[in-house]
């Protein structure tokens, strides 16, 4: 599992746009133009996504999910696959949900390892050797990402895909992801949010000005900001 991370394939950008506007509707974005999100992976953001809402609104929950298929089975994510693994704590309702529409059995992976011996981070039957689909709700800096597949490599099973309703799309994330070897596939990032938010005048003209600066230049903002400005294998962030 040391090769290095295939690029996905293009999303659709109607899709994309649908998703931006459905995370906009339900209250996932906050933004600060002050005070800036300091990411437990490090990096200071003046936009944060709040995937946990989405719990609340069945149909749009749904339509995620319908989008999450399409895009896995387009691009073969889900060829050979015995299970879905749900990343804690957020990733756990939206692997059933997937786990649920595939009639496939799931896991889920903790943060960190209770009691002693390899495999302690999954919960629920596994079978060493079996290829699983790993979910989460989203990657900013790629380091939870990363620890949830170690758990599953521990665990005797395999990954080389994870799916994410949301990839920040900002942070330097393949320094981290090459060594695991997987692919990470999202339905939408800040770059799809952006023009959506331009439309429909989500943000205030200095919240759009500041996300603007900060897409332009995510590393350099971060610094300025008080974030960390490049990237440490060894840092342990949690998103």
């Amino acid at each position: 599992m040391t090769q290095a991370t295939p690029s996905p394939a293009p999303r659709h950008s109607n899709t994309a746009e649908d998703v931006s506007r459905s995370l906009l509707s339900a209250g996932c974005i906050e933004v600060h133009t002050d005070e800036p999100f300091r990411l437990p992976s490090g990096w200071a953001s003046p936009v944060y996504m709040e995937c946990r809402r989405l719990i609340s609104f069945p149909d749009l929950r749904r339509k995620l999910v319908h989008y999450a298929l399409d895009l896995l089975r387009e691009r073969h994510c889900l060829d050979g696959i015995a299970s879905v693994a749900g990343a804690e704590a957020s990733g756990i309702a939206l692997a059933a949900w997937i786990a649920d529409a595939l009639e496939l059995p799931m896991q889920y992976v903790r943060k960190q390892r209770k009691g002693l011996g390899p495999g302690r981070q999954v919960v629920g039957v596994t079978h060493p050797g079996d290829r699983v689909l790993l979910v989460d709700d989203l990657m900013s800096g790629g380091h939870s990402v990363v620890n949830s597949c170690r758990a599953i490599a521990e665990a005797g099973l395999q990954v080389s895909d994870v799916f994410v309703i949301f990839d920040y799309g900002t942070f330097p994330t393949k320094t981290v992801l090459d060594t695991m070897g997987v692919t990470v596939h999202s339905l939408a990032t800040w770059q799809d949010v952006l023009p959506v938010a331009r439309q429909n005048s989500a943000f205030t003209a200095r919240e759009l000005a500041e996300l603007e600066i900060f897409l332009a230049d995510p590393i350099r903002w971060s610094h300025a900001h008080g974030g960390k400005s490049s990237v440490k294998p060894e840092t342990k962030g949690l998103i």
